[in-house]
């Protein structure tokens, strides 16, 4: 009595699996938002505006003292804002997208702010020259960054030197004005990179942890596949047969009903197993689990294997591998036969499943269809081997996993 045919296998174990919503893979629309803390770009952010407004302030405070009168105080604070607001909103920005044309109108407007009051304000605005050499030093590549910094420090020792009375006093002057100049320009600078730099390991954290996410959903997307599967195939494939034996033989429908409890407390451990992230299979009870789901659909199972007990990692793949070719063979196939075969080869355990009633002609899905055969061979080539399938036109189809039993001791 032939209890399904390939379609109603089909049929039958497609809605039990079913393949995952488009709405839940890693990269769609579900994808779960990360949230990292950003106290490290705030704090830096916090630092460069405490120094900018240091800067302003001292300059401003002594404008204040030495003039005295409205319009000079007013124009130098107006100058003193656009000059942080240029900083700040494009020169130390890290999200500000600098071009060519952009970065030539903020040095130029810079420069303006720079050096049209100091002929009126003299020193006391010299601190401002270092702002728009440590912007230089920020928007411009090093070739054509070092040689302005020296054209604008060369401008303030001329304009010292011409406006000095003698030579001793404006000396001093321009010393002390050209090293606070390129310390002022240091600390811009380096402030203006430790934002970037912050901001950049920022973001790439987010973008570890995004993917570290998404890494996690595909295992546990390979893990349902993989490992529950097979236990649905024959979980529904026990159930059909059941139903049918209820009648007129009771005590077999007894047995399969026992055997559908222990493949379901079976498939609950799996689940278990999945949500925990362990993994650690058995290929023995992949072997009898394979043949008990094959004889429930009358396909004869001829299984063939070396005494050598696999455990760890090969042991896992293999029955991984055994898993999803039982159950691509249940799904894709009207197999009436199905060979299964596991041997040291070279260094290397070889797994083959083989069967027949594979469609080649469109009419039934092909067995590497989906995400199974995929999912295969990430699990093998993480291990240094190789998934290879093969569809001859008789009908026959052919699964082989070579994993090295080196990747045992790796890991």
């Amino acid at each position: 009595m032939s209890i399904a045919s390939g379609s109603a296998r089909s049929s039958a174990i497609g809605e039990s699996v079913g393949e995952e919503p488009e709405a839940d893979r890693p990269g769609k629309s579900g994808q779960a938002t990360i949230w990292l803390p950003d106290i490290a770009p705030k704090v830096a952010n916090s630092i460069l505006v405490s120094v900018l407004a240091g800067i302003a302030l001292n300059a401003t405070i002594g404008i204040i003292f030495q003039t005295g009168t409205f319009w000079p105080i007013a124009i130098s604070i107006s100058c003193v804002l656009a000059l942080v607001a240029l900083q700040l909103t494009y020169v130390s920005r890290p999200s500000a997208r600098k071009t060519p044309l952009r970065t030539a109108v903020v040095l130029v407007a810079q420069a303006v702010l720079v050096w049209a009051p100091i002929f009126e304000l003299g020193p006391r605005w010299h601190g401002f020259t270092g702002l728009l050499a440590g912007s230089v030093l920020v928007l411009l590549p090093a070739l054509v960054a070092w040689p302005t910094v020296v054209l604008v420090l060369g401008m303030i020792v001329f304009f010292e030197l011409t406006r000095g009375a003698n030579i001793v006093g404006p000396v001093y002057a321009v010393t002390y004005i050209v090293v606070s100049t390129m310390i002022t320009a240091l600390v811009i600078y380096g402030l203006s990179r430790l934002v970037k730099l912050v901001s950049d390991l920022h973001a790439a954290r987010h973008e570890l942890s995004r993917m570290a996410v998404a890494e996690e959903r595909l295992r546990f997307s390979r893990d349902v596949h993989d490992l529950l599967g097979l236990s649905l195939s024959a979980i529904t494939l026990k159930t059909e047969l059941t139903n049918r034996l209820l009648t007129e033989h009771p005590d077999r429908a007894r047995k399969e009903l026992e055997d559908m409890l222990v493949m379901s407390r079976r498939a609950l451990a799996d689940v278990r197993m999945v949500a925990s992230g362990k993994r650690a299979l058995s290929l023995d009870e992949e072997c009898r689990q394979a043949k008990s789901a094959l004889s429930a659909a009358e396909v004869e199972v001829k299984i063939e294997r070396d005494d050598r007990e696999l455990d760890g990692p090969v042991g896992t793949v293999l029955a991984t591998v055994l898993r999803e070719g039982v159950t691509n063979v249940l799904r894709h196939s009207d197999a009436e036969w199905c060979e299964i075969s596991v041997h040291e080869v070279d260094g290397s355990m070889r797994l083959v499943i083989a069967n027949d009633g594979v469609s080649v002609n469109g009419s039934a899905p092909a067995p590497n269809a989906g995400n199974g055969i995929r999912n295969l061979s990430h699990r093998v080539s993480r291990l240094g081997g190789e998934l290879t399938v093969e569809t001859e036109p008789d009908g026959r189809y052919r699964l082989r996993a070579d994993v090295p039993l080196a990747a045992a001791a790796a890991h």
